[in-house]
């Protein structure tokens, strides 16, 4: 395998790692206070083809390959603080991958170009509040009737959920078959009679992200709103989570490359008994930790994009890649905290908040835990 950056990709990253450093530079401790979502962080994004880069341009897209979208998300997580805004542009691109394979046509045309331009926000709604790692064990059921599924249960959690013109809702078609065969997935849009959202949730990190509940009472869904077949629910899910866990990676890894700059930065200016503080082991050690994880997490990140890039199943793959690199970073934001003593301690060098949010990284797309089951049982346990 050669990894090496093509001239495009050495375009999009650069691109876009000075597009951040220019028009993301908000002061997000305010946005945080406030409450609100960073809308116009959001158009400069839509407007940048950020949103847009792995769809085919019939439908408004840029074309770039899967890989390379890994990359330029790599660079969004380097070189813009606000992971919340982050993280709400992953799913909106994740919700488009999930349409261009698995949409019809009508879908296609009707949603990937406002995804594309960012005029509609997307979430795809799946934990509930009796299930979270245990995705597929969900109670929200869609009975068929005539030509239209009638929608009844409730999501939490959602990323952009209170804010979503566009949800892709994973919920029970036929319960006797369970699982397999069991789950369908439908496209419901805001406005629609028997749908509503809550409010967002209050979270310890990601607070400019918007969570929330989504519920489903009697809500009429025609049956050209099924995204896939019936019943291939539990397929879409699992594609979903390979892609998932590429994309999200791909951000972390980004913030880690960030928080390692900081962190030998501070460790080279900051001096205590005469020296350095990066000269004693104890500092270093946890410095040369941050870089080891960083260049293991590319390898793995790198070969599974790879893999579902020309369109092949990686599911061992995507679970080590997620495990790993979410670990990883929590670890590195501990560390950088530790390196920069009660500075780090303190909101005005904002590593304190890249620690917050780092603990949610090992939660959702499947809790690390849950991550360690996957890769035991693809060992035979």
């Amino acid at each position: 395998m050669d990894f090496e950056l093509t001239d495009e990709q050495k375009v999009w990253k650069e691109t876009i790692i000075k597009f951040s450093r220019q028009e993301l530079a908000y002061d997000i401790a305010a946005v945080e206070k406030s409450g609100e979502f960073p809308w116009d962080a959001w158009r400069k994004c839509a407007e940048m083809q950020i949103l847009a880069m792995p769809f085919a341009e019939e439908y408004g897209g840029c074309g770039v390959d899967f890989l390379t979208t890994v990359h330029s998300l790599n660079s969004l997580g380097y070189a813009c603080k606000d992971a919340g805004l982050v993280h709400a542009l992953t799913t909106q691109i994740l919700c488009g991958l999930q349409i261009a394979l698995f949409g019809n046509e009508a879908l296609k045309l009707r949603y990937l170009p406002s995804l594309c331009r960012g005029e509609k926000v997307f979430a795809q709604a799946i934990t509930e509040p009796g299930s979270g790692s245990d995705a597929l064990s969900m109670r929200t059921k869609a009975e068929k009737q005539g030509e239209a599924f009638i929608l009844n249960g409730s999501k939490t959690f959602i990323t952009n959920g209170p804010m979503a013109d566009v949800v892709i809702v994973f919920a029970v078609t036929a319960p006797e078959k369970k699982t397999l065969g069991g789950i369908s997935c439908l496209v419901v849009e805001d406005g629609m009679e028997g749908f509503s959202k809550g409010k967002p949730l209050e979270k310890m990190g990601l607070t400019t992200l918007q969570n929330g509940e989504l519920f489903f009472d009697n809500c009429e869904v025609s049956c050209d709103r099924l995204l896939g077949k019936e019943g291939q629910g539990a397929i879409i899910f699992n594609e979903s989570m390979e892609w998932e866990r590429s994309l999200l990676p791909a951000v972390h890894l980004g913030t880690m490359e960030r928080i390692l700059e900081i962190s030998v930065k501070y460790a080279k200016e900051r001096s205590a008994f005469g020296k350095a503080i990066g000269n004693y082991q104890a500092v270093a050690n946890k410095i040369s930790r941050m870089k080891m994880n960083i260049e293991l997490g590319k390898g793995i990140l790198y070969r599974c994009a790879s893999l579902k890039g020309r369109n092949k199943r990686a599911p061992l793959d995507a679970s080590i890649c997620k495990l790993f690199i979410s670990e990883s970073l929590k670890q590195a934001c501990l560390d950088a905290v530790q390196i920069h003593g009660g500075y780090g301690f303190m909101c005005e060098y904002e590593i304190e908040r890249d620690l917050r949010d780092s603990i949610a990284s090992t939660i959702y797309s499947g809790t690390s835990e849950l991550q360690h089951n996957i890769i035991a049982r693809f060992m035979g346990l």
